[in-house]
């Protein structure tokens, strides 16, 4: 841990960039050379009273048991280290140290996270501060990199004291986005743009051990059918014909076709940062489509950086982003991971069983008909099979959950190179860019059960939504009167209400 010590005073140079389920993102915006292209990550706790601190060990007894062949993750005395390690240790290995940023950890006291509590509240979503706020009980902080723009590219500027502050603020459209351009105490940054995006999984499974009225999951991706469930319970309002088959695909057109479609119904899936500030895409949480005037709004902001005509800049943005992941080849890396999910989560719940040694409740469920030897015989297994097959569960499951970080500038004449070029062959521009994978948190054990109830739910309610949808064609196709209208508006109106009511609660 880095002998530095943030305090009270320090809380003003720190800004609200987002946050997570479990974690706070500030960014750097003062003078000090030691945090100068840095972001902070503080741990959150729940308002109803508990925190994320816990005494002793942060992993259970069985999550020691799985974790045993790395001693430093079973001795870490809290979850923040214990993550730190976990991504050091088992994703970086895995992803490629080129593309995972570990961080450091620096001390923080009390009334530091006290005020940076009280100063990024209002920018925080009022969803968010209704559940969560600062953990003021930590005593570190993690720091990484601040994966939105280029270190190097950040330049001194002479005759500025370290404390002068310079805000400029644009206006981009009719009362929807403003563009910060920050150019804070004596720090002048190159432009800079950075996608973040969530791939998710990218693979079709094929484990023997999803059961027969599930086999949907072999041909559907699982992003789609997750899409159902989210619309049932109102988390999005349309569908994303974003498919991570296209995206994994390894070919520049099904890169092109998934980067175009995230574009179109971003989400939370798909966000712009333009010099660190949110561009395009939700801050807090998700956006539906892009409309035509986000659209525009988005084309004007390209201007300084895409060397195109008005209509045009947009479509070559998004061929750049198509272009490096292709080049880059990182996908690839993190599909691998994500296929050391092998048994999926209908064989890997088995396991999970055999490890906290409790009886089977999937077992305990299945009707005697359908617990074949394939699920019998997982509780035969050895212990170390077992382990390996949850353990690799719970890893390929934190890359299907990752973002992915790219960040792009342009190439200057006469500039070294410090990062890797790639091509605009519509514009004729080279840009430097660099990809990171973020949000790579180990995931809790005791989770296993969730992911089983959750992938029950996603199937049960996309299998409704294809059971309406065939009767509302089936019913348009036998009339052809005015009352066709009426039934398939009658059909529409009852979709998830029948065989899925309570099952996708």
């Amino acid at each position: 841990m880095e002998k530095v010590i943030l305090e009270e005073k320090d809380a003003v140079d720190w800004i609200y960039r987002g946050e997570g389920a479990a974690n706070l993102i500030l960014a750097y915006t003062g003078s000090s050379p030691a945090f100068i292209g840095k972001v902070l990550r503080i741990q959150k706790s729940q308002r109803n009273g508990k925190s994320g601190v816990k005494e002793g060990r942060a992993l259970t007894t069985h999550e020691r048991l799985l974790w045993r062949e790395n001693k430093e993750l079973t001795a870490s005395s809290n979850r923040e280290i214990l993550e730190q390690l976990y991504v050091k240790h088992v994703m970086s290995p895995l992803l490629g140290p080129k593309h995972v940023d570990v961080g450091i950890r620096v001390l923080v006291t009390k009334e530091f996270l006290k005020s940076v509590e009280k100063n990024v509240t209002c920018h925080r979503p009022a969803w968010r501060v209704h559940s969560s706020q600062v953990d003021v009980n930590r005593d570190s902080v993690l720091i990484l990199s601040d994966h939105s723009i280029f270190p190097d590219g950040l330049e001194v500027r002479e005759g500025l004291g370290s404390g002068s502050q310079c805000v400029i603020c644009l206006e981009i459209y009719r009362s929807y986005v403003t563009l910060c351009r920050l150019e804070v105490g004596n720090l002048k940054r190159e432009p800079c743009i950075t996608v973040e995006i969530k791939p998710k999984c990218g693979f079709l499974p094929i484990s023997r051990f999803i059961t027969e009225e599930n086999a949907v999951k072999r041909n559907v991706v699982r992003f789609r059918m997750h899409q159902a469930l989210k619309l049932h319970n109102q988390e999005i309002s349309e569908y994303s014909e974003y498919n991570p088959l296209d995206l994994f695909s390894g070919s520049r057109e099904g890169i092109q076709k998934a980067i175009e479609a995230l574009y179109a119904t971003p989400q939370n899936n798909f966000r712009v940062f333009l010099n660190g500030s949110i561009v395009f895409g939700g801050l807090g949480g998700g956006t539906n489509s892009t409309t035509v005037q986000v659209g525009e709004a988005f084309e004007d902001i390209l201007k300084n950086f895409i060397q195109a005509d008005n209509g045009q800049r947009t479509t070559s943005f998004l061929q750049l982003v198509a272009e490096t992941i292709y080049t880059s080849g990182a996908l690839e890396q993190l599909l691998e991971v994500q296929k050391l999910d092998t048994y999926d989560i209908e064989g890997a719940i088995h396991a999970y069983y055999n490890i906290i040694s409790q009886p089977c409740m999937v077992c305990r469920e299945l009707s005697k008909d359908k617990l074949s030897c394939r699920y019998t015989s997982l509780h035969s297994i050895p212990l170390d099979q077992s382990l390996k097959i949850v353990k690799d569960y719970l890893i390929a499951a934190t890359a299907k959950d990752c973002s992915l970080m790219i960040s792009f500038r342009p190439k200057e004449d006469g500039r070294l190179p410090s990062h890797n070029t790639v091509y605009l062959g519509s514009t004729n521009q080279a840009f430097e860019y660099k990809v990171y994978f973020i949000d790579l948190d180990l995931k809790p054990l005791k989770k296993m059960e969730a992911y089983y109830e959750l992938d029950k739910k996603i199937v049960s309610c996309y299998s409704q939504m294809v059971k309406t949808e065939h009767e509302t064609d089936k019913a348009v196709t036998i009339n052809s009167n005015g009352s066709v209208r009426d039934q398939r508006y009658a059909l529409e109106d009852g979709l998830f209400t029948e065989g899925c009511t309570g099952k996708c609660k």
